[in-house]
């Protein structure tokens, strides 16, 4: 019997590898709205990151959502984010 892979991705915070259901993916759709996909099904270039807001920080803080974007990011962008991780 085969072991299924679990796929792994990093996390833009803390640039660890972690199983992806333990991390919330961060989505810019194709018009240019950047929001959290919970559920990692919404189409659009999709970065991901740990569920605690320290690893959303030290993303925001390295600029590596607007690096993986490739576009800058509005700080209420990140305070609904962050709003949104801390209801969850």
């Amino acid at each position: 019997m085969q072991t299924r892979r679990i796929p792994l991705r990093k996390c833009t915070g803390c640039n660890e590898m972690k199983p992806k259901k333990e991390l919330v993916r961060v989505v810019k759709s194709p018009e240019g709205e950047i929001s959290l996909d919970l559920t990692g099904k919404k189409p659009g270039r999709g970065a991901y990151v740990c569920r605690c807001a320290d690893c959303l920080v030290k993303a925001r803080k390295a600029k590596r959502f607007e690096k993986a974007f490739s576009c800058a990011i509005p700080d209420e962008v990140f305070e609904r984010m962050e709003e949104e991780l801390k209801n969850e």
